[in-house]
């Protein structure tokens, strides 16, 4: 089993108008994913405009931070049965999603 802490910031672009029903459907999931093993943290994020000229807004941009105590959590998490249910409910309102999964050092 591999040990070592991994995080994942996903950032989930929604088509046009369809942010708030993706919102939804995705904080329904959030303590399935909260109960499995070796989740620490998974957390449903949206822009804050801070005002600053180098932030990035985008209000069509749903990001997720997540913390897992190993890589092994991790990819269970993706097998997960109730992701795939998810997948299949709320994947007609995603454009991409960009995915970076860093581990401690």
């Amino acid at each position: 089993m591999n040990a070592t802490m991994v995080r994942v910031i996903a950032s989930i672009r929604v088509k046009r108008g369809a942010l708030g029903e993706y919102v939804a459907l995705f904080k329904e999931n959030v303590p399935k994913v909260l109960a499995e093993e070796g989740c620490i943290e998974y957390s449903p994020c949206l822009d804050a405009d801070t005002g600053w000229k180098n932030q990035a807004l985008d209000a069509c941009r749903m990001t997720v931070v997540e913390k897992w105590a190993s890589m092994d959590a991790l990819q269970a998490h993706a097998r997960a049965p109730h992701m795939a249910a998810f997948r299949k409910r709320a994947g007609h309102l995603v454009g991409g999603i960009e995915l970076q999964v860093v581990a401690d050092v």
